[in-house]
């Protein structure tokens, strides 16, 4: 069978992506995998560090007021398109699976009118622009929330959850192992704070805020990965020299990280929100108000209305984002309760289902 998968951008469309092909192999190791991403982005990075073969297109988004950056978006959309049409027609799939980004696109557009039969994994609580389109084509929707018949038809739709990474799954990883894998002192509590691959700079900015309190907060350490595009800017701040703060730009070893953190603060795009659901720990949400439709404050909304994470606002961030770390890292009772609700929401089977989905779907063409 012949896959082809389609998205990123970002890690919350990359690494589900990533999974569905893990999952996919798991189940027949001859299934031949080939992702389209977009040039210049994480995909063209992660994807063949995962084992798999990725093409990439030169495409971004348009903004929104006319430019001449504007014309030479759509040139590039043109060019991406004829791109497609070539892959799609060189490698023969036998379905296209689309996971959000501007590769998605072009890609299950020209899968679509050639007669490949497209699937959608759609990771947010809101619906992007991209994937409501290529819907109308699409023959299974997978997604995480409830609620997305506003978006989709109800008949596609599958309920699966987001589909995570196989490492993340934490039996086996004590917190006293995790911390004393990474140097840490087993006896401190441990708040991991990060803000997604790149960074968030209003988190960090938050930090370097409310050092005061930090420094004073000694049985707590703090495991801060500060972004790729923040280090150089934040490395040289005095927040980053205090002894119960360490600072990185990208965590590779995300499981024994988030074995090791009691609480755990960023922002609420889908993976992330995925993620926090299978380890199971209370968290602290700052939804990033730059994006799409808001999509991140309507993910923090539905684990807040569960009981299982604490929503502070972006804007109110720098004021007040430190204190409720600390208040609730120090409150038990609270981050029990909030972890154990986190817990309940998880779907540690989605990449399995879908990839189940998907061979159905193939048996029937």
């Amino acid at each position: 069978m012949k896959v082809l998968i389609s998205g990123g951008g970002t890690g919350g469309h990359v690494f589900p992506a990533i999974a569905i092909a893990d999952a996919l192999t798991k189940k027949d190791g001859n299934t031949d995998i080939l992702f389209v991403g977009a040039n210049g982005k994480i995909e063209m990075d992660k994807v063949p560090q995962a084992g798999y073969k990725i093409i990439g297109l030169d495409i971004k988004g348009f903004k929104r007021s006319f430019s001449l950056d504007t014309i030479v978006t759509t040139w590039k959309a043109a060019k991406a398109l004829f791109k497609a049409i070539n892959i799609v027609k060189t490698f023969k799939p036998d379905v296209a699976i689309g996971v959000g980004g501007y590769a998605s696109g072009p890609t299950l557009k020209v899968a679509s009118l050639l007669g490949v039969p497209t699937m959608i994994q759609e990771q947010n609580s809101y619906a992007g622009v991209t994937n409501k389109l290529l819907a109308r084509k699409a023959s299974k929707i997978f997604v995480a929330y409830s609620g997305m018949e506003r978006f989709f038809e109800p008949s596609k739709i599958v309920h699966t959850g987001n589909p995570i990474r196989s490492t993340i799954q934490m039996e086996g990883r004590s917190k006293r192992e995790a911390m004393q894998k990474l140097g840490l002192n087993p006896d401190h509590k441990m708040i991991l704070v990060m803000g997604g691959s790149l960074g968030a700079r209003t988190i960090n900015e938050a930090l370097v805020q409310g050092e005061a309190l930090l420094a004073q907060s000694t049985g707590v350490h703090i495991y801060w990965q500060v972004g790729k595009l923040y280090l150089s800017e934040f490395k040289n701040k005095n927040i980053a020299s205090l002894p119960n703060v360490t600072m990185v730009d990208f965590i590779e070893d995300m499981p024994t990280v988030y074995a090791a953190a009691d609480i755990i603060v960023g922002r609420a795009g889908a993976l992330t929100i995925s993620e926090l659901a299978i380890v199971g720990k209370a968290a602290i949400l700052v939804p990033s108000p730059n994006v799409a439709e808001d999509h991140q404050t309507h993910n923090a909304m539905s684990l807040v209305n569960a009981g299982a994470a604490i929503l502070v606002k972006d804007v109110d961030a720098g004021k007040t984002l430190v204190q409720v770390m600390i208040n609730l890292v120090n409150d038990e009772q609270q981050s029990v309760q909030l972890a154990g609700n986190m817990k309940g929401l998880a779907k540690p089977n989605a990449a399995d289902q879908i990839a189940t989905y998907i061979f159905e779907t193939i048996e029937k063409v």
